[in-house]
């Protein structure tokens, strides 16, 4: 099957605009990719934003290379903590020790 950029481009696009923190963090890539590291790192930070640990890992990096200032590193840890913080709660972690157990 013949891949069609253009098109997977505009559905990751559409995801990300959906929300989806995934297609947000591989938009990142492909910016990085067409060395466009300002608008990957826009990307990433929105991810971040909505609980992508990709993205911090990937922010890691370019505020380790001078890329991204520390302000936003710092902005997208704690965007990035906060996404992490609402997801939990006592039923997702009574789920989660259920489903190791079986």
């Amino acid at each position: 099957v013949k891949k069609d950029e253009k098109k997977e481009l505009y559905y990751l696009e559409e995801a990300a605009i959906g929300g989806h923190p995934d297609a947000r963090y591989n938009l990142g890539c492909y910016e990085e990719e067409n060395e466009r590291i300002e608008r990957a790192g826009k990307h990433w930070i929105i991810a971040a934003n909505l609980g992508c640990d990709d993205s911090i890992k990937a922010l890691k990096e370019c505020y380790a290379d001078g890329k991204i200032s520390k302000e936003d590193f710092a902005a997208a840890l704690r965007g990035h903590q906060a996404a992490v913080d609402e997801t939990k709660s006592q039923q997702r972690e009574e789920a989660t020790i259920f489903f190791v157990k079986h």
